[in-house]
């Protein structure tokens, strides 16, 4: 079925998030109807188009040529023509280009359809395993230090999981960060989501920054951080998340690694105190 109306109408369309197969019919159709696409990087996306065999005339919008084909796609808006908006990966205007444009057609007063699909940010904290009532997402945190520490300072109270975007030659201070100033709170690293070298570490942020260390460090980073205060669980109540978990299945050492993380506490004290409440 056609989307109603599609002259004159921007389309907010998610791409896959690494693996080409997460894409949805949706959103191949449009890709297919549309009379333009506009992409973050033509050359990025042109993989992405051939694979489907789609082919329509692009326009790049990233970085400082954002506001400037701002306004020759809202020309062609007005034209009646119907527009296509991607990013590199996963869907525009979230960490990515694509808040200018969209911005823009609102104020005109145009048509606006979102074609959602991958997320990179929803498909993480579904893995996550954390205890996840509420979360806030903050996507990349300043480059700098001085500034990326004032802005994990800021967030020190908040109560919610926090979810992060970081680039690979960060992931290293960022996590230093935050285990200097949330301390040791459970979290989760996923790297490479959906694509081959798909990773996920689990444990407290010092134990994360461990493994990283063992780790080859490439592609892109989610991070998830426990909120103040999540990890302040009784004893008994870990101790019964454990007793759950090998009932399941898991191993001793596995169930008491994943409860450990997820409530920032010692792997070998939840460990020791398992084996002293069977005995």
């Amino acid at each position: 079925m056609r989307d109603k109306g599609m002259k004159g109408t921007l389309y907010i369309v998610s791409t896959p998030i690494g693996n080409l197969e997460d894409i949805t019919l949706r959103a191949l159709r449009v890709l297919k109807e549309v009379d333009v696409i506009a992409a973050e990087d033509t050359r990025h996306s042109a993989k992405l188009l051939n694979h489907y065999g789609i082919a329509k005339p692009m326009i790049s919008y990233w970085g400082e040529k954002e506001k400037v084909r701002s306004e020759e796609i809202i020309g062609r808006l007005h034209s009646g023509q119907s527009v296509a908006l991607i990013s590199d990966a996963g869907t525009p205007g979230i960490s990515d280009p694509g808040s200018v444009l969209i911005q823009r057609t609102i104020e005109e007063g145009m048509d606006i359809v979102p074609i959602p699909g991958p997320s990179a940010l929803t498909a993480a904290i579904s893995i996550s395993g954390l205890r996840i009532k509420e979360f806030i997402f903050v996507g990349f945190l300043p480059p700098k230090k001085s500034q990326r520490q004032k802005a994990l300072n800021d967030l020190a109270a908040e109560k919610r999981t926090m979810v992060f975007y970081e680039a690979p030659h960060r992931i290293l201070e960022t996590i230093g960060d935050m285990n200097d100033i949330f301390g040791e709170r459970g979290a989760v690293v996923v790297k490479e989501i959906t694509k081959l070298y798909e990773e996920v570490l689990r444990g407290s942020l010092s134990e994360i920054t461990d493994m990283l260390y063992e780790k080859t460090i490439a592609g892109e980073y989610v991070v998830l951080v426990e909120g103040k205060g999540m990890g302040d669980a009784s004893p008994e109540e870990a101790l019964l998340e454990v007793k759950s978990l090998m009932k399941k299945g898991r191993g001793r050492k596995e169930a008491v690694k994943l409860v450990a993380g997820q409530y920032g506490l010692s792997k070998k004290d939840l460990y020791d105190r398992s084996l002293v409440d069977e005995t």
